[in-house]
């Protein structure tokens, strides 16, 4: 047995295709492009090029990018201020708040300063909090990007078993409520799990985001499992690895995702999904007279 390759790139494609066709649709009402502020702090080159491959999608899509780029050395005070101002502003459909920060500034508390109406990256406490009564309006990029590859290849879910690695807020517990959401059986599994080889091999689907080159061993993979590889590396030798063992699970799998290739262009495509709801779900409460979050 050899897998069938989930094209992250192609689906990504497609989806901003549609999503460029709803803003021209939107264009042909009158209705202004929607507005995305990025928020990029400090210099993390990685941080950089996430950050440029985000604003090279809303060029594409016609998302209007705003962007505000930030010394490493920006305060707490000022960072506020700045997310206080773009939540107040009518003319901001999205806010993005590229992670990770400087130590010195409380990452959970600016997130949650976020409008959740805004909250493009669905990071916020009650767009997750939606997520886990079964009401998603906002969803996390990566885990919903997950989904969207899972439904790409017509993924059952119901009767399967899920396997989760990494725990993460951004992607391993959201990841589990969309699975749940799915019809899945679930496990979550993390840095506390003991013998982790038990539970991948049990798996229908595994989903691992650790961010640790070849921790998923291919000959953990059941027979014609889903893997859906989120961890991406980089090596010494530059080269680029993800979680899973790609050429031993290759030959077990039934579907699996590259790395690079795979879930990463999805991650992208889904923000430009939730700055597009955003703009079309909430745009009514920011009228001149109730510029008020729908909240």
């Amino acid at each position: 047995m050899s897998a069938r390759l989930i094209d992250g790139k192609a689906v990504a494609k497609k989806i901003l295709g549609e999503i460029r066709e709803s803003i021209f649709a939107r264009s042909q009402q009158g209705l202004r492009p929607p507005a995305l502020a990025v928020i990029l702090v400090g210099d993390d080159p990685a941080s950089h090029i996430y950050v440029r491959n985000k604003r090279q999608a809303c060029e594409e899509t016609g998302i209007q990018s705003i962007y505000h780029p930030l010394s490493q050395n920006t305060t707490e005070e000022e960072l506020i201020a700045l997310i206080q101002k773009l939540n107040a502003s009518p003319d901001i459909d999205g806010i993005l708040l590229q992670l990770p920060l400087p130590a010195h500034i409380d990452s959970n508390k600016l997130l949650e300063l976020i409008d959740p109406a805004k909250d493009v990256d669905g990071f916020h406490p009650y767009n997750l909090g939606r997520l886990a009564q079964r009401h998603p309006l906002l969803r996390p990029c990566t885990p919903f990007g997950v989904i969207t590859l899972l439904n790409s290849i017509q993924e059952t879910y119901k009767n399967r078993h899920a396997v989760i690695i990494g725990a993460s807020n951004i992607v391993g517990r959201p990841m589990l409520l969309e699975l749940l959401l799915a019809g899945s059986t679930v496990t979550l599994c993390h840095r506390f799990t003991k013998d982790l080889s038990q539970y991948v091999s049990q798996a229908d689907i595994v989903v691992s985001a650790v961010g640790q080159p070849g921790i998923i061993k291919g000959a953990w993979i059941k027979p014609g499992a889903t893997v859906i590889d989120v961890g991406i590396s980089r090596l010494p030798d530059d080269s680029i690895k993800g979680d899973v063992e790609f050429e031993s699970a290759f030959e077990k799998a039934a579907w699996i995702t590259p790395v690079p290739g795979g879930v990463g262009p999805m991650t992208t495509a889904i923000l430009m999904k939730n700055t597009l709801i955003a703009a079309s779900h909430f745009s009514l409460h920011y009228s001149d007279d109730n510029k008020t979050s729908p909240y």
